[in-house]
C-alpha cells in the first residue's frame, strides 16, 4: 500500500456489536501490512475487545465516542441529535483529514445524511448513490443507485454511470467497463422518458455504453456497470436475495426429504460447497457512497467479521485509488 493508509471504523453501530467490528479489524490489519485504523465509539465496549488481541499495536487505536446511532432513527434525528455518536465521529475524521475513509454498519439513511452533510457533495456531482458488486455468471457486476435516490432525473443517471464506471475500473481492474441502463426491455422504444433522454446522454459521452438491459439480464455479464434510480435498484437488488434465499431453502428441503435424498446430499457435498462459497454473500459486502467529497463505505447490518472485513477492504482499494479524484476527473473530462 505504500504510506500508511488510515480508516476510521465505526465500532458501535451494526447489528451484531463492537466484537464484529474489532474481529474484522484485526483480519484486515494483518492482510494489509500498511493499514491503520482508528476504532470510533465507547471506549469501555471496545478496551476489553482490543485486550484479546496482541499484533498491531500502534496500528489500531481507540477514538471515543459517546452516542450510537440506533438503527430505527431518522435521519434528521441522527444528524441533529446525534454529534457524538461513533458515526458521526468516524466522518468527522475523514473530513479533518486524519482518516482516508469511513467504514460503518449502521443506520443507511442516517449514514448518508450525515456524510453528505459532512463532507459534502463532489462538484458536478447532484447526489450521493449507493453502489455496491454483485455476483454474475463468471463474474460480477457494478449496480447504483440500490436506494439513496427514488426519483432520478436523466442527468442524475448520466453521473452514477461516471460514478459506476469509475468504481468498476478501480474495484474491477476493468480498463473500459461496460455501462447499461436498466429498463423493461433492451429496445430504444422501450422505457419511460427519463431513462430514454438518459440513454441518449450516454451515447454521446465518452463512456462504453451498451445500451438497455433487462432484469434477467443482469446476471449473465453482459454489463460491468448497471445504472438505475434508487428505488427500481432497491426493488432488484432484495429481490436478488429473496431469490437466493429461496434456492437455498429449496436445496435443503430437497436434500433432507428423506434418507436417500440425505445420501445424495451427502455424494453431491463437494458441488454443495462450491455453489455456497461461490453465492456468498459476504465477499460482496461493502456499498460505496459514491458522490461524496471523500470515501465512504457501507456495510450490511448485519455483517458478520468475514463480510465486514471486505467492507474493509474495500475501502482500502478505494484509499489506495483515491476514487473521489478519479470521479472529479472524468467529471471535468465530461465537460470540457
Amino acid at each position: 500500500m505504500g504510506n500508511r493508509s488510515v480508516i476510521a471504523l465505526d465500532a458501535m453501530s451494526g447489528d451484531l456489536g463492537p466484537e464484529v467490528v474489532v474481529r474484522a479489524a484485526y483480519a484486515a490489519l494483518d492482510k494489509h501490512p500498511e493499514l491503520e485504523l482508528l476504532l470510533v465509539g465507547k471506549p469501555e465496549a471496545l478496551d476489553p475487545l482490543l485486550t484479546q488481541h496482541t499484533v498491531a499495536g500502534d496500528r489500531v487505536r481507540i477514538v471515543p465516542a459517546s452516542e450510537v446511532v440506533a438503527m430505527s432513527e431518522a435521519p434528521t434525528d441522527a444528524l441533529r441529535r446525534k454529534k457524538d455518536s461513533s458515526m458521526r465521529i468516524a466522518i468527522n475524521l475523514v473530513e479533518s483529514g486524519e482518516a482516508a475513509a469511513c467504514v460503518s454498519a449502521g443506520n443507511t439513511g442516517a449514514l448518508m445524511a450525515t456524510s453528505k452533510f459532512v463532507l459534502k457533495m463532489l462538484p458536478g456531482i447532484d447526489r450521493p448513490a449507493i453502489l455496491a458488486e454483485l455476483p454474475a455468471v463468471d463474474g460480477s457486476f457494478y449496480m447504483l443507485d440500490l436506494g439513496a435516490n427514488t426519483v432520478c432525473t436523466a442527468d442524475h443517471l448520466f453521473q452514477f454511470a461516471l460514478m459506476g464506471s469509475i468504481v468498476a475500473a478501480d474495484l474491477g481492474g476493468l480498463s473500459n467497463p461496460k455501462v447499461a441502463l436498466l429498463n423493461i426491455g433492451a429496445e430504444d422504444t422501450k422505457g419511460n422518458d427519463t431513462v430514454k433522454e438518459a440513454a441518449a446522454i450516454l451515447e454521446a459521452s465518452s463512456l462504453n455504453y451498451t445500451g438497455f438491459i433487462e432484469g434477467n439480464d443482469l446476471y449473465r455479464g453482459r454489463a460491468d456497470v448497471v445504472v438505475t434510480d434508487g428505488f427500481t435498484g432497491n426493488v432488484a437488488l432484495k429481490s436478488m436475495e429473496g431469490m437466493a434465499a429461496m434456492t437455498r431453502f429449496y436445496l435443503r428441503r430437497a436434500f433432507t426429504r428423506n434418507w436417500l435424498a440425505k445420501l445424495q446430499a451427502l455424494l453431491a457435498s463437494p458441488v454443495l460447497k462450491q455453489l455456497a462459497r461461490d453465492t456468498d454473500s459476504r465477499q460482496y459486502n461493502g456499498a460505496t457512497l459514491a458522490g461524496l467529497n471523500g470515501i465512504v463505505i457501507k456495510s450490511h447490518g448485519s455483517a458478520d467479521a468475514i463480510a465486514f472485513q471486505h467492507a474493509i477492504d474495500t475501502a482500502v482499494v478505494e484509499v489506495e485509488n483515491q476514487l473521489p479524484a478519479q470521479i472529479g476527473k472524468l467529471l471535468r473530462k465530461e465537460a470540457a
